[in-house]
C-alpha cells in the first residue's frame, strides 16, 4: 500500500508491506503524477512498514530519484528495518540517499 501526503515543499510517502512488483507500479505511478502536477523539492520515503524490497522496488526508488534530482528536488528516506536497511545498502542506494533517523529531522534539513 502506498499513501501519499503533501507537507510544505516536501511529498512524504508511505509504503506498506513488501516493496515488489505490485507495490513497486504503485509507488511510481502515484509519485509520478504528483509530481508531474506539482514539482516539490522534497521526496521522502517512509519505510517503516516495509518488510522486504525486491528489485522493482529498487528500481522504483532509483527511478523515483531521478525524477525528483531532474526538477531539482531532493529524496531521502527514513525509518528502514534493519533488513531493509541491509538491502539498501547492499543496492548502492544509500550512497545517493541520505537516510535520516525520522520525519521530522528530514523536514527540518531540507527545508532549512
Amino acid at each position: 500500500m502506498v499513501i501519499v501526503k503533501i507537507k510544505n515543499e516536501s511529498l512524504i510517502v508511505k509504503i506498506s508491506g513488501d516493496l515488489d512488483l505490485v507495490i513497486a507500479k504503485d509507488f511510481r505511478e502515484t509519485v509520478d503524477k504528483i509530481l508531474v502536477d506539482r514539482p516539490l523539492k522534497n521526496l521522502i520515503l517512509d519505510l517503516t512498514e516495509v518488510n522486504f524490497i525486491d528489485s522493482s522496488g529498487l528500481g522504483a526508488i532509483l527511478g523515483r530519484y531521478k525524477l525528483i534530482q531532474q526538477q531539482g528536488g531532493k529524496m531521502s528516506i527514513w525509518g528502514a528495518k534493519p533488513s531493509v536497511h541491509r538491502i539498501l545498502d547492499l543496492s548502492g542506494i544509500l550512497k545517493i540517499i541520505p537516510v535520516f533517523k525520522n520525519e521530522k529531522n528530514i523536514i527540518e534539513k531540507r527545508e532549512a
